[in-house]
């Protein structure tokens, strides 16, 4: 190869390498996959291999046209590790079609009709003086904090998840992966 074909192809890879690492920043990993800002929340969490059982949740209660849809939304996303946490046997019993509406009132339990990305939601925890009370698309309230720059959501029941990865940005809201499954009262 000729000095210019060896410069040519240096530059080349060096253009390929920064858009790499501008697709890794701007397209997240989650579960193992880029979570790509372009596409929906269902689009994007069916790839994600940290978030079978919630895909399969979200099948069994009929709302995947709904978060398909425009909104903006903000999910808190458990992974299947929080799932595997609960009580043995509870995923299962959720699952089946005679549960379908407290496993929706559980999932909708994650959903905030809005896109609040990490910096709103600090904001709001900082304006409110330490803590932010949110209402969810299933009629619970949240209550969000900060430590340490890491926020933390309780549940009705006193249970706390803490946001593992944030402000995954989707075509229609935010993604947040969360430790814990947060359940109504």
């Amino acid at each position: 190869m000729g000095k210019l074909t060896v410069g040519i192809f240096a530059g080349f890879l060096a253009v390929t390498a920064l858009s790499g690492a501008a697709l890794a920043k701007d397209n997240p990993m989650v579960g193992g996959a880029p979570m790509y800002a372009n596409k929906n929340i269902i689009e994007n969490a069916v790839n994600s291999k940290d978030h079978t059982t919630l895909v399969a949740a979200v099948k069994a209660a009929g709302l995947v046209e709904t978060l398909q849809g425009k909104g903006p939304f903000t999910v808190f996303a458990p992974t299947n590790e929080a799932f595997a946490a609960l009580p043995k046997g509870t995923v299962e019993t959720l699952l089946k079609p005679e549960n379908k509406a407290t496993l929706t009132k559980v999932l909708t339990c994650h959903v905030v009709a809005a896109d609040a990305m990490s910096a709103t939601i600090k904001k709001m925890i900082k304006d409110d003086g330490g803590s932010h009370k949110v209402k969810t698309v299933g009629g619970c309230v949240l209550t969000v904090s900060e430590k340490g720059g890491k926020i933390s959501i309780k549940d009705e029941k006193g249970n706390v998840a803490h946001v593992t990865i944030g402000d995954v940005k989707q075509s229609n809201g935010v993604i947040h992966v969360i430790d814990k499954v947060l359940l109504p009262k």
